[in-house]
């Protein structure tokens, strides 16, 4: 294979957290903004949000649930009625404590101490008690079930070890929230936000996942079920990438959320909340970033063809521009995975090369550079992000076609290249899960001797609870490890379990993880 000289300076298979950083960086995903743990997201990085962001919205109102929107600012008081999602949350909290500002002797702004509020607001970390407030107004009798709301907004965990789109102080999700007659449609729902989001993440973000639940200590503060989606990163972590969770009755015990059956009797309703974030950045960043920066899936690309005419100030440009502007419209209306195709006609003023690979390092699906050679063969000259190399001469592997045949066959070009991304990361996920390890010392050698990316590993386990799931824990933290989730589809355990040496009732994924 020839020696290929990539964009970016950093290798992933040299410093995985430094190549994440240069990718965000050289992707214009994002950039600091002066303000420990959060971020400005620029306008590639947040033009692929916003796709996230749609193709969610859409499954989302398609399963019948109406967005809405709620405070920033929740009382502390909402917080003290349910001490375990309290508890769950304390050590994150921002918390507003006065609402006016004085210079002092020194001239600094200080806060007003007749300003003081009389009781403290927390900063939105999740919106389970605020909402569970509405929830009790808007419910009355069994008629105004099921109630299913969401919403898009930011909220705010003040984390200590802080990384772009992975884990920031304040981040951008969708948490949605429904209530229930019984047990049985809550949980209903609870896996249908589930699927949906293995679904979306899996289609959209082509980002392989394992849907499955959550053991006790991994439960959502309060919550009596959290099922999870975990996708694996190239350096074998695992990253939590949607939760949907059962919260029985706990919430509406604690804000009073009850309705009136067909029989005249009080009852409380069972609830559920499930959510996605930012994070989902991160994690096809980590799943589909290369050593040239990142590839990003045609489904959730802002643009999905760029046009680039290559202007030398010269007579001819005007007739290499005409020449784009035909293809461009030759593209327009076209569809690809069930909508109209994105282009960009990129007239910036820049070096070719220079803005071939600009868009090279952004991930953008197809890049086609035109100019005068070009066009007086009726030709066009383009790279597919997938296949950016040729391994025989180390140059990109740049494709020669004509007009009317990149036309006619983008759309399914774009179809391909989402497909092989999915395909690729499926492949790499699969052959790293490592199965068949009965003794817990096979596992901490795995992992200690595995190399840089070890992986994930499947054990069978008794499913314990209480102490003897903190001992099993307390030797999972000791590695620097963590049980991810019991596979919805997986295989019935048929051992022993790996930690107690008891019966085993399921099979659960442990991981090093985000």
């Amino acid at each position: 294979m020839a020696n290929i000289r990539h964009a970016l300076d950093v290798k992933r298979d040299d410093d995985f957290a430094k190549w994440y950083q240069a990718v965000i960086t050289a992707a214009d995903l994002a950039e600091e903004s002066g303000v420990r743990g959060c971020m400005v997201i620029k306008p590639w990085g947040y033009g692929i949000w916003e796709r996230v962001q749609r193709l969610m919205d859409d499954r989302i109102k398609a399963a019948g649930i109406q967005n809405t929107y709620f405070p920033l600012f929740i009382p502390l008081a909402n917080f003290e009625r349910e001490a375990e999602h309290v508890d769950g949350f304390a050590k994150e909290m921002a918390v507003v404590t006065h609402h006016r500002l004085i210079a002092n002797a020194r001239g600094k702004l200080v806060p007003d101490p007749a300003a003081k509020l009389e009781e403290p607001l927390v900063v939105r970390p999740t919106s389970e008690t605020i909402i569970g407030d509405a929830m009790a107004r808007w419910v009355q009798s069994w008629r105004d079930l099921p109630l299913k709301i969401n919403q898009w907004a930011n909220v705010v965990r003040w984390e200590m070890r802080t990384r772009m789109f992975l884990r920031t102080s304040e981040f951008l999700w969708q948490e949605g929230h429904t209530a229930h007659a019984t047990r049985e449609e809550a949980l209903e729902e609870t896996h249908r936000a589930l699927e949906m989001y293995r679904a979306c993440v899996e289609e959209d973000l082509a980002m392989p996942v394992i849907a499955g639940e959550k053991p006790e200590n991994e439960r959502f503060p309060g919550a009596d079920e959290t099922w999870s989606i975990e996708a694996m990163m190239q350096d074998g972590k695992a990253l939590q990438a949607g939760t949907s969770h059962y919260l029985g009755t706990n919430f509406s015990e604690a804000a009073g959320i009850r309705y009136q059956d067909r029989e005249g009797v009080q009852q409380l309703c069972h609830t559920t909340s499930w959510g996605t974030s930012t994070r989902l950045i991160g994690g096809v960043v980590m799943t589909h970033g290369d050593d040239d920066g990142l590839r990003v899936p045609p489904r959730i690309a802002p643009h999905q063809i760029i046009i680039l005419p290559m202007l030398r100030d010269k007579p001819e440009d005007e007739a290499v521009l005409t020449y784009c502007e035909e293809l461009q419209a030759a593209l327009t209306g076209l569809s690809t995975l069930g909508e109209p195709v994105r282009i960009l006609l990129d007239k910036t003023p820049g070096k070719p090369a220079a803005k071939r690979w600009d868009w090279v390092r952004k991930g953008a699906p197809i890049v086609v550079e035109i100019g005068p050679r070009d066009m007086e063969n009726g030709k066009v000259a383009m790279l597919r992000r997938d296949q950016l190399w040729n391994a025989e001469n180390g140059k990109p592997a740049m494709q020669f076609i004509t007009r009317e045949a990149f036309a006619e066959g983008a759309s399914a070009m774009l179809e391909a290249i989402q497909d092989s991304l999915y395909q690729e990361a499926r492949d790499r996920r699969d052959t790293n899960i490592t199965r068949g390890m009965t003794d817990w010392h096979d596992v901490v050698n795995f992992y200690r001797k595995g190399g840089k990316f070890p992986g994930w590993v499947e054990v069978q386990w008794s499913k314990p609870t209480g102490a003897a799931l903190e001992q099993v824990v307390e030797r999972l933290k000791d590695e620097k490890l963590t049980i991810r989730n019991v596979a919805k589809d997986g295989e019935a355990a048929d051992g022993t379990c790996i930690f107690t040496g008891d019966a085993a009732v399921e099979r659960i994924l442990i991981a090093r993880a985000y």
